[in-house]
């Protein structure tokens, strides 16, 4: 067998394979042996046809594409290693030549991209420092006060303020007439809760009890109801009840009853809080530093990603989502039905985040092999040994689950990653 092969564009390329001689003789007849077991013909007993009598019903052609099938996978597999390609996705066939000396056949595919690395070291990226301020602990100390608050009702001589609920009746018009759905009676409107469209609420600050209001709104561009989109419209508002938070004082009690181990006084849980936002933003900024880091490398980089692989990453994003939705008791179908979404409006949102963690992913693999970072044995078995503790399993249990070349894999990747972060900001 000969081959040749020559790269398209968008890692794409075609393979010509030319498969003769004995190898092509013994496919043929091969398939024409295939092919006269299922000849039946008057007279004869199903595969008790005579040869002679069979060359005469089975055409020449039909035993030589019955052949293709038993040489061209063949044929792909040795060209693909004579060329050491790295084939993604399904190849497609054509046959360019056939007659009964010969055959050649033509492999359309996609080969994983060659990336042409850019700057990868010494990035103009910095993590963002991380600073937790005395609001933000207060913040989260005055979230459980509210849980806890009671409600009081103001005076009548006083008005509403930011942060009070009103119980309100509300009529809407839109050029003087009433429309569908804009009513409703002691209704509990918390001011500064957005619940309402924008304007409303802050047009209620200052009424008092009993009083009443025009107040003036313009519906959103994008507003659910089409004839009110982007509409003027009038809300005829009453103000019946208002009333107001009133914060109990926060004390060791009240920490006590959030049940968090070790944190049985105000100080003890400022200093948790304070601790548990710290984390959490570190991962934060953590987080955005290394997308930030990828994005640039990957800009940095040139390299043709095939749609195929944009595609197979697309159904296993999909794929991951819909397990998401299936753990929390929804299906893909009914989130599409609820969100008016097709799979394909939903395969084009996810198309961009799946060529960029491809793009990621291959620019790793690069800086993985053009640094020579290998995994020990010692390192695969650390791993195994950290996979195991943190989904409480014995590690031959892991072993006979993830390979050892997946993990490898990983820590290739992990340590291309760890080598682009300590390099970088300076």
């Amino acid at each position: 067998m000969s081959s040749t092969w020559e790269l398209k564009e968008h890692s794409t390329g075609e393979i010509i394979a030319t498969v003769s001689g004995e190898t092509w003789k013994k496919a043929q007849d091969k398939a024409f042996h295939k092919l006269a077991q299922k000849v039946e013909l008057p007279g004869f007993r199903k595969g008790k046809v005579p040869a002679n009598v069979l060359k005469r019903s089975i055409h020449p052609q039909n035993v030589m594409y019955e052949a293709i099938d038993e040489v061209a996978t063949g044929a792909l597999s040795d060209a693909v290693k004579e060329h050491e390609l790295e084939v993604v996705g399904r190849p497609a066939l054509d046959i360019e030549n056939m007659d009964e000396e010969s055959v050649t056949l033509k492999f359309m595919i996609s080969v994983k991209p060659e990336v042409k690395l850019g700057e990868y070291r010494n990035l103009d990226v910095k993590k963002e420092a991380v600073t937790v301020s005395d609001d933000e602990v207060n913040a989260q100390v005055k979230h459980i006060q509210e849980r806890n608050a009671d409600f009081m009702i103001r005076e009548d001589e006083e008005t509403v303020q930011n942060g009070d609920t009103a119980v309100i009746d509300f009529e809407g018009f839109k050029d003087g007439v009433a429309f569908e759905g804009g009513a409703g009676t002691d209704y509990p409107l918390e001011i500064g809760s957005g619940a309402f469209i924008p304007g409303f609420e802050e047009q209620l600050i200052g009424m008092k009890k009993d009083e009443t209001k025009d107040v003036q709104v313009t519906f959103p561009k994008e507003y659910q109801a089409a004839d009110l989109a982007g509409q003027d419209a009038v809300f005829k508002v009453t103000v019946h009840e208002i009333k107001y938070k009133q914060l109990p004082e926060f004390t060791d009690e009240m920490v006590k009853e959030q049940k968090i181990d070790g944190v049985e006084s105000v100080a003890a849980f400022k200093e948790y809080t304070l601790k548990n936002l710290s984390e959490q933003k570190e991962q934060q900024a953590e987080e955005t530093f290394t997308n930030d880091l990828l994005t640039k490398v990957v800009e940095n980089a040139e390299m043709e990603i095939p749609q195929v692989m944009i595609d197979e990453e697309c159904d296993s994003m999909i794929n991951d989502f819909a397990n998401r939705l299936q753990a929390q008791g929804y299906s893909l179908d009914a989130y599409m039905q609820l969100t008016n979404m097709t799979m394909d409006t939903m395969r084009e949102q996810f198309a961009m985040d799946a060529k960029n963690k491809i793009a990621a992913r291959l620019v790793l693999e690069a800086i993985a092999k053009a640094e020579n970072l290998e995994i020990s044995d010692e390192e695969i078995d650390n791993e195994m040994e950290s996979i195991a503790k943190a989904y409480s399993m014995e590690a031959e249990q892991v072993k006979q689950l993830i390979s050892k070349d997946a993990v490898s894999y990983d820590l290739r990747m992990r340590k291309a990653l760890e080598l682009i972060k300590e390099t970088a900001g300076k």
